[in-house]
């Protein structure tokens, strides 16, 4: 009887497991997008969106750009820069949009906004407590007894 019951949790678990595995192995079997890794025939159009691509983070991998990573997902992002860019869209345009869609991680350069500028002023304000600590640090240890100049006339004598 409980050899019974492991089984069937065993195959319940395998089941599930299954069922949670197959999105993840759905999302790579699908085709790249068009624009994913071939260029805009118009060279004008394909520099700018390949200077707008370097300024984009890849969501997957977080270090690269997506003009850099292979990343399915970074493909998708160079397929609708592309694809904006032949429409006539501003690449300015293009980045607020991706931001909107997916945040301000994926622009390397983050705007100053409500939300982000903590990140502007948390350097500034460490850097000012650091000097405050230091310069406290430098007048403690000469105002209250730190080394004491030795006693040149006490030598002489014993000389």
């Amino acid at each position: 009887m409980a050899r019974a019951a492991s089984r069937r949790g065993a195959v319940v678990f395998a089941v599930f497991s299954l069922l949670l595995a197959s999105p993840a192995a759905a999302q790579d079997s699908l085709p790249p997008a068009p624009y994913a890794y071939k260029q805009l025939p118009n060279p004008d159009q394909e520099a700018r969106a390949q200077a707008l691509m370097e300024t984009l983070r890849c969501l997957k991998c977080q270090s690269q750009s997506i003009a850099d990573s292979d990343a399915p997902m970074a493909g998708d992002m160079r397929h609708q820069v592309r694809t904006r860019i032949a429409a006539g869209e501003d690449p300015e345009e293009i980045r607020q949009w991706l931001i909107e869609r997916y945040g301000d991680y994926v622009s390397y350069t983050p705007q100053l906004r409500p939300m982000t500028w903590p990140l502007f002023a948390a350097p500034a304000a460490f850097l000012v407590l650091a000097a405050l600590l230091l310069r406290k640090r430098f007048r403690r240890g000469n105002g209250d007894g730190g080394v004491d100049e030795p006693d040149v006339e006490g030598l002489e004598d014993n000389a």
